[in-house]
């Protein structure tokens, strides 16, 4: 079983693809951030924005305003 739920986590965001961007994504930015200030993280990145997004703390449109300063 998927924990968290897919039903939770798509009420952030609206289908699995955008899903899988918006969590590899975030996930990128929480191993970049852990590298350069050499912090150990408990658990994998990927594990931790997934629960971001579980939270309600990451969203779609939070990332759709991310995408856009980066380009």
């Amino acid at each position: 079983m998927l924990y968290p739920a897919m039903n939770k986590l798509n009420a952030y965001v609206p289908n699995r693809y955008m899903l899988v961007n918006v969590v590899a994504r975030r996930a990128r930015q929480i191993a970049e951030n852990a590298e350069d200030t050499g912090e150990h993280l408990t658990e994998k990145p990927v594990t931790l924005a997934i629960h971001e997004v579980a939270d309600g703390k990451l969203d779609a449109s939070h990332m759709d305003l991310t995408i856009e300063e980066e380009a």
